[in-house]
């Protein structure tokens, strides 16, 4: 029996995880975490039957009480109930990463307390299950595959009149808000890249974008002999998420199955990274590391919000980061409150420069 505690269980990864869960007679859920969603969570607390639940706000965790006041969950709020539903006892996997802004610190503590990582992701469990069996330091590049968004093959002109509603049509995958206005500008590749570089212990330079229209390859590995090895698979989240559950065992799932005589073909290109700019702009943060990574992600999520309240345009999203990410002085190996700081800074800094109108 395999117990599990799910951060961010009402959002798109959370809700695919149970799903799998859902689907499997020997995986119990020992902690639930979630921001506002209450209605979605007491749902899943009255399914899934949490020892803990975790919100944000105490008073949405108070609401959140009286609703499951029937159940024995105990609902916990602020940054203790967050880790009290991170750090609960009985859970074997814990499902949430912190590479982007804090793989610094992960990184040596993973090693350090012998902690298994596998990655969720569809393209970093494709690469994960490249290298089962191989070197990982015989790796030359990594290619990352990119369905290209809703605006693949558009001009900076074309993208000055998109919409919200024009970018939250993602081709291939059915993600959450957030997400898939990351997609749409190409700067959610851009945070798999670093975090394919604290993962695989590879650099900015051996990390390649490719455009895979079909979203059919998840990504790939080049050896330092040129063998590249590739997973491929129909595009479905709970394929990964099963697979780092249950590594290394691979566990039947219940799915379309990829039919290779109908697909016939797959397509392969370059980013255009002259139009979609956050993919440059997060390979110079990565480069630069340090803090540099927490203001390029701050200032990204502050710039989603605001597209996604129809305050400033697509374009004005890599506006913002690029602003933002050009007056910072990195701190070379920032401290978690350091990390914290930094956010705090790059949002007070938007609220006053962006929203002064």
């Amino acid at each position: 029996m395999k117990t599990i505690s799910i951060l961010g269980s009402t959002g798109s990864i959370g809700t695919q995880t149970l799903d799998v869960v859902r689907h499997q007679n020997d995986v119990k859920v020992a902690a639930l975490a979630a921001g506002r969603n209450i209605l979605k969570l007491e749902e899943q607390i009255r399914e899934f039957h949490p020892r803990i639940a975790a919100v944000w706000d105490e008073a949405d965790a108070r609401e959140l009480r009286q609703k499951v006041a029937d159940t024995s969950v105990r609902v916990v709020s602020g940054m203790e109930g967050l880790i009290e539903a991170a750090t609960v006892q009985e859970a074997d996997l814990v499902n949430k990463e912190t590479l982007v802004c804090a793989g610094h610190l992960i990184m040596p503590l993973i090693r350090q307390y012998h902690v298994h990582l596998y990655p969720v992701d569809s393209e970093h469990s494709a690469i994960f299950q490249c290298l089962n069996g191989e070197n990982p330091g015989r790796i030359e590049k990594i290619l990352l595959t990119c369905s290209g968004g809703p605006f693949y093959g558009y001009s900076p002109e074309k993208l000055e009149t998109v919409t919200v509603s024009d970018a939250l049509k993602n081709p291939n995958w059915n993600m959450g808000r957030k997400i898939t206005i990351d997609s749409a500008t190409l700067v959610n590749k851009g945070l798999e890249v670093m975090e394919a570089g604290w993962l695989f212990s590879v650099t900015a330079d051996q990390v390649e974008v490719v455009i895979q229209r079909q979203s059919i390859v998840h990504s790939a590995v080049q050896f330092v002999d040129g063998a590249v090895i590739a997973q491929m698979g129909m595009p479905d989240m709970r394929l990964p998420i099963q697979y780092a559950m249950f590594y290394p065992d691979r566990r039947p799932m219940e799915t379309e199955r990829l039919d290779l005589f109908k697909l016939r073909s797959v397509s392969f290109a370059r980013p255009d990274m002259e139009t979609f700019r956050g993919l440059p702009l997060a390979y110079d943060a990565m480069k630069k590391g340090g803090s540099m990574p927490t203001v390029f992600n701050a200032a990204n999520e502050a710039a989603v919000a605001r597209f996604l309240d129809r305050r400033i345009s697509f374009l004005q999203i890599y506006e913002m980061i690029e602003e933002c990410c050009s007056m910072h002085k990195v701190i070379p190996n920032p401290t978690v409150q350091e990390i914290l700081d930094v956010q705090k800074s790059v949002m007070e800094h938007i609220r006053t420069v962006w929203d002064k109108d």
